[in-house]
């Protein structure tokens, strides 16, 4: 019985881990001094933008593009800058895990 609980335990620590990676991850490609998971600061609120693009086939390519190169536009006024200097795997991963709900 003990055996079962460590390794429950240790299941839930590592799905946790991921997601405080990228959370990490957000923060040190400084995504976070513009945005949260729950709430519209400069840009949107994360859960938010897992809402509008919920269930869009492109999604993933199309936000990692704006991520990368910048835009305005689709949440008012306020522009997107450019984060040329976040790796590209690093920005489909923090793209796959906003659309996941930033958990």
């Amino acid at each position: 019985m003990k055996l079962i609980a460590t390794a429950l335990i240790a299941a839930g620590l590592l799905t946790a881990a991921p997601a405080m990676a990228n959370m990490d991850l957000a923060k040190k490609s400084n995504c976070m001094s513009c945005h949260t998971v729950d709430k519209k600061l400069v840009g949107p609120a994360y859960k938010d933008v897992a809402a509008k693009y919920a269930g869009k086939a492109d999604a993933v390519k199309m936000l990692s593009e704006k991520v990368k190169k910048g835009g305005k536009g689709a949440w008012g006024e306020i522009p997107m800058p450019p984060n040329a200097a976040v790796k590209d795997a690093d920005i489909e991963t923090l793209v796959k895990w906003i659309l996941a709900g930033a958990k």
